[in-house]
């Protein structure tokens, strides 16, 4: 009684290596299972313990072993001896439909920034050409400019005239469009931009696939979407609400306050206090996917006039802080907003945001006196009141 045993054996990473590792817990009734993440190697050895077991997803912060004494099989015996211990503070893992609809999610994500390094490609190859496009349309992209872009390239040093080609929205004259266009683009820059704008439009293509996909995959979790909607900023972008979702979930319960949420998504300072001494304040390098897309919405809400709450808090912090600090502030104030919506299953309310934050002690009564040199100690000239005139 009392007395760990330890067994020892090695699988092979293929399936039929796991499924006989499945067997060897069950065997021995193992039904909990503490495992490290490294890397993407975890993902099939916990894709078929999960249906099994009850599977534990440690960060190699808390399992670090002691240094100088370190093998694979001290590290699974130190793992093992912590988890027994309690001493692992578990990952969050979302299930399966939300963790099928975060791939999708992430691999949208590559392809856009795919699509805009093409685009940076391809506007390239019309600066060194002298095609000062981007100077006179705010899309080199658009409908008018990209008319323009493929008559160039279907007839090279030609002169011809824009005016057919330009939409009737467009902001700026005929002749500065004419004066822009013209320059000469080489053989060379034109094979390249043939190739970025084929690329662009491939990619565009695979993105309304994946799109679509997501559309299906996000249908079971439209109740938490639409309620995730009402939050600002995500309102205008169905994208940008399944973003979110598909990084936290529609479950609230894995995190017990919102500031764990916020604390999982990298969006608080850390502690790093010793005696009097605070050593740093940094935000971790949590939320890789989600901080950033937070980052976009909160600066897009500081220009907002719908929603003062925001700009009121931001404007504040800067001013002590910097803007980097008041935008991750900003950004804790949407986690704090979607937990309290997704847990009460309430829509979005300003109630709690614009409520003074120093309420006014009734118990402080100032005589005259007080007030008038307090007003002084501030900075305040006290001037006397002008006599009434006399009828």
């Amino acid at each position: 009684m009392g007395i760990t045993s330890y067994k020892e054996n090695r699988f092979s990473s293929f399936t039929s290596g796991l499924k006989m590792l499945s067997k060897f817990l069950a065997d021995n009734k193992c039904q909990e299972v503490c495992m490290e993440s490294s890397g993407k190697y975890w993902i099939p050895v916990f894709n078929v313990l999960e249906k099994t077991c009850l599977v534990t997803l440690a960060h190699p912060k808390y399992t670090k072993p002691q240094k100088g004494n370190k093998t694979d099989r001290k590290d699974a015996k130190w793992i093992c001896n912590l988890f027994m211990h309690d001493m692992i503070r578990p990952s969050f893992i979302p299930p399966p439909a939300i963790r099928e609809l975060r791939d999708l999610m992430r691999y949208r994500g590559k392809l856009i920034n795919m699509k805009t390094g093409e685009k940076n490609r391809a506007l390239n190859c019309l600066t060194v050409s002298n095609l000062k496009l981007d100077d006179v349309f705010s899309d080199v992209f658009g409908k008018s400019s990209r008319s323009i872009t493929e008559y160039i390239l279907q007839h090279p040093g030609e002169t011809f005239d824009v005016t057919p080609f330009i939409d009737k929205r467009c902001k700026h004259s005929a002749e500065e469009i004419q004066a822009a266009v013209d320059g000469a683009i080489s053989k060379e820059q034109a094979v390249k931009l043939r190739q970025c704008l084929d690329h662009i439009n491939e990619i565009n293509k695979h993105l309304k696939e994946i799109e679509d996909q997501i559309t299906k995959l996000v249908k079971p979790f439209s109740m938490p979407l639409q309620l995730l909607r009402t939050v600002p900023g995500f309102n205008h972008d169905l994208m940008t609400a399944i973003g979110v979702l598909s990084e936290i979930g529609a479950d609230m319960s894995v995190f017990p306050t919102a500031k764990n949420l916020s604390s999982w998504a990298g969006c608080c300072p850390r502690n790093d206090k010793s005696a009097k001494t605070v050593k740093g304040t940094r935000i971790s390098q949590a939320g890789t996917y989600l901080k950033p897309l937070l980052v976009q919405v909160a600066n897009a809400l500081l220009r907002s006039k719908d929603h003062p709450e925001f700009r009121e808090r931001y404007r504040r912090i800067k001013a002590r802080r910097g803007h980097k600090k008041a935008i991750i502030a900003v950004c804790r104030m949407l986690l704090t907003a979607i937990w309290n919506i997704l847990s009460k299953l309430e829509p979005y309310s300003d109630k709690g945001f614009l409520a003074d934050s120093r309420p006014v002690d009734k118990n402080k009564i100032l005589t005259k006196a007080q007030a008038l040199e307090l007003l002084r100690l501030r900075g305040y000239t006290i001037k006397e009141d002008p006599p009434a005139a006399t009828a």
